[in-house]
């Protein structure tokens, strides 16, 4: 008979995803639905499912580390699995487009801080739904939007920090579900 589950169960396992995460057993996406299900668990069964699956050592050679992306009359993507050697991102685009999924990235920081400089330019951040942002900067003849789903922040996720100045650019910061890939095609390819 499956038992009830106390507060204190729910802050150890979401620890322990969170400590998954910081070592790459498994993405910011994916730490992000599991701890979504650890607050919503209410047995220790449901509680145990969450664990499920989870590598006992970290995935050896599957992310690149990332300090900093340069983007000169270029275009950068960083999408899929890659890791972020601190909570800190540099970032710079001159005549160019940076796009950062965070989706994927790997990381055990309680903040994400990317931080950088926009000219003439397009900054496009995706992060996964239940992540609380921040966006801010400087911001002079530019677009700048933040657009997250109406979703309630998953606990134990980090909170991500977008401070760019941006001159004759566009930053822009929205929120993804798991596994939108066919959505996510319409909106890279189509602008929609």
């Amino acid at each position: 008979m499956p038992a009830p589950i106390s507060d204190g169960d729910r802050e150890r396992v979401a620890e322990l995803l969170q400590q998954a995460c910081g070592d790459g057993r498994i993405t910011l996406e994916e730490f992000s639905v599991r701890v979504g299900a650890v607050w919503a668990a209410s047995t220790d069964v449901e509680l145990a499912r969450v664990t499920e699956g989870l590598a006992p050592t970290p995935v050896v050679g599957s992310a690149r580390t990332v300090e900093k992306v340069v983007t000169v009359l270029s275009q950068r993507k960083r999408r899929g699995r890659w890791r972020l050697r601190s909570g800190r991102l540099s970032t710079f685009t001159l005549l160019g487009g940076t796009h950062l999924d965070l989706r994927e990235v790997i990381t055990g920081e309680d903040e994400i801080e990317i931080e950088g400089t926009c000219l003439f330019g397009e900054l496009k951040v995706i992060v996964p739904e239940g992540v609380e942002v921040e966006l801010s900067g400087t911001s002079a003849l530019s677009s700048e939007e933040l657009r997250l789903a109406a979703v309630p922040r998953l606990p134990g996720t980090p909170i991500v920090r977008v401070r760019v100045n941006a001159w004759f650019s566009s930053v822009e910061v929205k929120s993804r579900r798991p596994g939108d890939g066919v959505r996510e095609w319409i909106a890279d390819n189509l602008g929609l």
